[in-house]
């Protein structure tokens, strides 16, 4: 079920918006329209929300790190990625010295370890200290703005669990966007808070698998089982992934896709599947060729997976795609790729 949090907010100049906001969606169905981030972050001083699991004090703590980030200028990406590293490493809870339930001695909302040249045990337990560290020594990881955000946090922490980052990825996006003003909808990279735009790679860590309008819209009465969008690119187009993550499926689907396809041929022809954060399934059907990827492959944001085609049930060149949730590939666990996409910041349907 989607996590959902109900909650007053106090923008950047004072007055006061209400919001709902939910894992998957991670953007305002309330009265106020989120800005990317333009109006700025949420006082820490202020009193917070509680937002899923998490309750007042340890929501404190996340805004911390968003305001550091912010008067640092680093890039909203950034904030998402410190967030969901302190989630992981200490549930947003500021740590002290927990005795035999210590990792050696690590310490505070990152769990950083004075032996290893963080700072002193005072510098530490600082959380506005902690934070600056964090985002230091994740600028000096190369790309580390596109990269999967459990890559970059690895290369930050060094922790044992390498891939126990991404889990956090979601709610972690949500938080950015409750406490900052959607700023997970931002450009990844720019650190001046504008919305992403077609082609970019959204904070959230999506981007458009092909810039082009749906010229075939998901379920619609016409073609009730149509699950996904069908966007008109043109033959040879390069297709990226939509977010970071690892192929499950790269195959034809049925017979033979080396040719073009037609209304009467069944199947995805050439197609690809990429498992994401949160049990989120993406596929990308109709492909001209065999996939640049393999089943097994970690993928980034925005790499290119294969080039549009027409093989399969196809009456011409586009990409048909697909959303899925709680890891379900069937018909079932289809959703609408528009609202799904524009929730993260890369709404589908913007032509170049």
């Amino acid at each position: 079920m989607a996590l959902v949090a109900t909650l007053v907010l106090l923008c950047c100049g004072g007055g006061l918006g209400a919001f709902t906001l939910d894992q998957l969606g991670g953007t305002s169905v309330g009265d106020n329209a989120f800005t990317c981030g333009q109006k700025g972050v949420i006082d820490p001083n202020k009193e917070m929300p509680r937002i899923g699991p998490y309750g007042q004090d340890q929501v404190r703590n996340a805004a911390i790190i968003i305001s550091v980030g912010h008067e640092m200028k680093i890039p909203p990406r950034g904030w998402i990625i410190a967030v969901a590293t302190a989630m992981q490493e200490s549930s947003l809870t500021n740590h002290g010295y927990l005795g035999e339930r210590n990792d050696h001695d690590s310490l505070g909302l990152f769990q950083q370890r004075p032996s290893q040249g963080w700072g002193t045990p005072e510098q530490i337990m600082d959380p506005r200290y902690a934070s600056r560290k964090f985002y230091q020594k994740l600028l000096k990881v190369a790309d580390w703005a596109t990269i999967p955000l459990t890559v970059a946090a690895q290369a930050v922490q060094r922790s044992a669990y390498p891939d126990a980052y991404a889990k956090h990825e979601p709610l972690a996006t949500t938080i950015v966007n409750t406490l900052a003003d959607g700023a997970g909808l931002a450009a990844a990279a720019a650190a001046d808070l504008k919305c992403a735009g077609p082609g970019e790679i959204a904070a959230s860590g999506w981007t458009v698998p092909v810039k082009a309008g749906i010229v075939s819209g998901f379920r619609t009465a016409d073609r009730p089982t149509h699950n996904g969008v069908d966007l008109g690119a043109s033959r040879y187009t390069r297709i990226r992934a939509a977010s970071a993550g690892v192929v499950i499926v790269s195959k034809c689907d049925v017979g033979n896709c080396d040719r073009d396809g037609s209304p009467s041929t069944p199947g995805c022809g050439w197609f690809v599947d990429i498992l994401h954060a949160d049990q989120v399934i993406t596929r990308y059907c109709h492909m001209v060729q065999r996939p640049f990827v393999s089943v097994g492959d970690r993928v980034s944001a925005g790499q290119v997976i294969g080039l549009v085609g027409t093989s399969g049930h196809s009456s011409g060149p586009h990409l048909h795609f697909e959303t899925h949730l709680n890891g379900d590939r069937s018909f079932a666990g289809g959703v609408s790729p528009v609202p799904f996409m524009a929730a993260r910041g890369a709404p589908l349907g913007e032509a170049p």
